[in-house]
C-alpha cells in the first residue's frame, strides 16, 4: 500500500503512521495490486476526525468517522471499509448469481423529471471517468456512498450513469446514439 498522509489542523506523528499502517494491512487482502491509500486526519477542538481514502484498479473506499481519540477513530474506520467492501460485494455477487446481467438491467428504470423551478448550478466537478462494467460501477457507488455514480461503460464505450432509486434498486442511464 502506497500511503500519503495530510494533516489539517494537526501534526500526524511516527506513532499514528505507525499504527494506522498496521491498521490498513489488515485491508490488503481485498486488492491484487498495491493501491493508493490516503488518510485524512484533523483535529477540531477536542474531537479528532480521521478519513481514509483507498483507490484501487479506478475504484474508490471511503470512510470517515470522529471521536476523541485519533487512533479510536482509525480503528473504526478500518472497521466500516471492510464491512462496506464485504458486504457490497456479496450482494453483488448474489444478485448477479440470481438474476444475471439481462433480467438485472431490465428492471432498471428512467429517473423521473423534476418538479417545481430548476435549481441554481452551485459546483463544477470535473474528474476522470473509468472504464468499468455496470456492475463495478454499481460497487463503487455503493463504497462511496454516493446516490449515483458516473462510468465508461467498457462494453459500449458510452459514458453511463447508475444510480440508487428510492426503493432500493438501481438505475442505468445510458445515451441515446443519433
Amino acid at each position: 500500500m502506497k500511503i500519503t498522509y495530510i494533516g489539517k489542523k494537526t501534526v500526524v506523528k511516527d506513532q499514528f503512521k505507525e499504527y494506522a499502517e498496521k491498521r490498513l494491512r489488515k485491508l490488503e487482502k481485498f486488492f491484487d495490486d498495491d493501491p493508493n491509500v490516503t488518510v485524512v486526519v484533523s483535529n477540531n477542538n477536542e474531537e479528532e476526525t480521521v478519513e481514509v481514502t483507498i483507490k484501487s484498479h479506478g475504484m474508490f473506499f471511503r470512510a470517515e468517522k470522529t471521536s476523541d481519540d485519533r487512533q479510536v477513530s482509525m480503528d473504526l474506520v478500518v472497521d466500516i471499509l471492510t464491512n462496506q467492501i464485504v458486504r457490497n460485494k456479496n450482494r453483488l455477487e448474489k444478485k448477479m448469481k440470481a438474476k444475471g446481467l439481462p433480467a438485472f438491467l431490465e428492471e432498471l428504470e428512467p429517473l423521473a423529471p423534476a418538479d417545481g423551478e430548476p435549481d441554481v448550478l452551485v459546483k463544477t466537478k470535473k474528474f476522470q471517468v473509468a472504464v468499468m462494467d455496470v456492475e463495478e460501477a454499481i460497487l463503487q457507488m455503493n463504497m462511496l456512498d454516493h446516490e449515483f455514480f458516473m462510468f465508461r461503460n467498457g462494453d459500449t464505450g458510452e459514458i453511463n450513469v447508475v444510480y440508487r432509486r428510492k426503493d432500493g434498486n438501481y438505475g442505468l442511464l445510458e445515451p441515446i446514439a443519433d
